[in-house]
C-alpha cells in the first residue's frame, strides 16, 4: 500500500514539474528564432514555427508535449538540427554520471572521515582542523573554486589538464570542485550525529567492555549516524549524476549541464524542458531509493504511511 501511494505521489509530482516548466519557458520573454529571423525570410521562419508547434495555442502545445512525453519522446532540439533531445541526453548523461559518481564517492569518503575524526577528538585540535576545512568547503562556491583550481593546478603547476573531456585526468579537477561543498556538509552532519551516538548508553557499554575504538565506531557508531547523511545524499546524488551546470560549463565538459545552459541561452525550449524532466525523474527516484535504504540501515524504521 505504501509503495502504491508513493508511486502515485511521484507521478503527480513529476506532472506538476513538467507543467510548471512548460508554462515558465513559454512565458519568459524571448524567441528561439529571433536571431535566425533577422537573416531568414518570414515564410521560412513561419515554417520553422510550424515544425516545432510554436504556431499553435499554448494549451495545444502542452497537450502535444504531454503526448510525446508519455511515449518517452522529449522532442527535437531547435538549435541542434541533427540531434533530438533524447540523443543529447543519451550522449551527455554518461559523462555527467561518471563525473558525478566520482565526486559523490570523494565527498562521502572525505566527509565521513572528517566527521568521524572531529567527533572522536571533540574539542581537540583535530576537531577544530576538520571543522575549519568544512567551513572553507561550505563558504567557497564552485564558480570560484573551479577557476582557482584551473589557475593553480592546470596553468601554473601544469599538473592536470584545464578543461575538456578525455582521459581520467580531465575528470580530477571538476570532481574535486563538485565534491568540496558536499564533503563539508557531510562532515558536519556526521560529526553531529556521531556525537549524539557516542552519548547513547549502548556506546558507553561497548566502551566499558574494553572494545577497541575502531570496532565501536564501525560496528555501532557509523550505522546509526548515517540517517541524516542518507537524507542529504538523495538530492545530492541526483544533482551530481545529472550534471552540475556551472562546473560543466567552466570545464567545457560535454554533459547534460552544458546542454542545459546552452539551451537557456539559445531559447531551446525542448532541451531545457527535456533536461529538467530528466533531472526531476532522477531526483524523485533517488529520494524514493533513499527512503527504502533507511530500512536497510536501521531495521527499526518501517516504510508505512499514515493510516496503514
Amino acid at each position: 500500500m505504501y509503495l502504491l501511494k508513493r508511486i502515485c505521489t511521484m507521478l503527480i509530482t513529476l506532472w506538476i514539474i513538467v507543467t510548471l516548466t512548460f508554462v515558465i519557458m513559454h512565458l519568459i520573454p524571448g524567441d528561439p528564432f529571433a536571431t535566425d529571423s533577422q537573416m531568414l525570410p518570414a515564410d521560412v521562419v513561419q515554417n520553422m514555427r510550424e515544425k516545432y508547434n510554436l504556431d499553435k495555442p499554448m494549451a495545444q502545445q502542452y497537450l502535444l508535449y504531454l503526448k510525446d512525453l508519455v511515449q518517452l519522446d522529449l522532442g527535437p532540439s531547435i538549435q541542434s538540427k541533427s540531434r533530438d533531445v533524447n540523443t543529447l541526453i543519451a550522449s551527455g548523461f554518461p559523462v555527467s554520471a561518471t563525473l558525478g559518481l566520482q565526486a559523490l564517492f570523494l565527498a562521502l569518503f572525505l566527509g565521513i572521515s572528517l566527521g568521524i575524526i572531529a567527533a572522536l577528538y571533540h574539542h581537540k585540535w583535530l576537531d577544530y582542523v576538520s571543522m575549519f576545512i568544512a567551513i572553507i568547503g561550505i563558504s567557497v562556491p564552485s564558480f570560484i573554486l573551479a577557476p582557482l583550481l584551473i589557475k593553480l593546478v592546470a596553468v601554473e603547476w601544469r599538473l592536470l589538464p584545464a578543461a575538456s573531456w578525455g582521459s581520467w585526468k580531465h575528470s580530477i579537477l571538476p570532481s574535486v570542485t563538485l565534491a568540496v561543498g558536499p564533503m563539508a556538509i557531510i562532515a558536519r552532519f556526521v560529526r553531529a550525529s556521531m556525537l549524539e551516538v557516542f552519548s547513547q548508553n549502548y556506546m558507553k557499554t561497548a566502551e566499558a567492555k574494553g572494545l577497541p575504538t575502531f570496532a565501536i565506531v564501525v560496528k555501532h557508531g557509523i550505522r546509526n549516524a548515517l540517517i541524516p547523511v542518507l537524507t542529504f545524499i538523495g538530492p545530492l546524488f541526483a544533482a551530481l549524476i545529472t550534471g552540475t551546470f556551472v562546473v560543466e560549463k567552466i570545464f567545457a565538459i560535454p554533459g547534460i549541464g552544458k546542454y542545459f545552459v546552452d539551451g537557456i541561452f539559445n531559447r531551446d525550449y525542448p532541451v531545457v524542458m527535456g533536461t529538467t524532466v530528466f533531472y526531476s525523474t532522477v531526483l524523485i527516484l533517488s529520494l524514493f531509493l533513499i527512503d527504502v535504504s533507511y530500512r536497510l540501515v536501521d531495521p527499526r524504521i518501517k516504510l508505512t504511511s499514515k493510516g496503514d
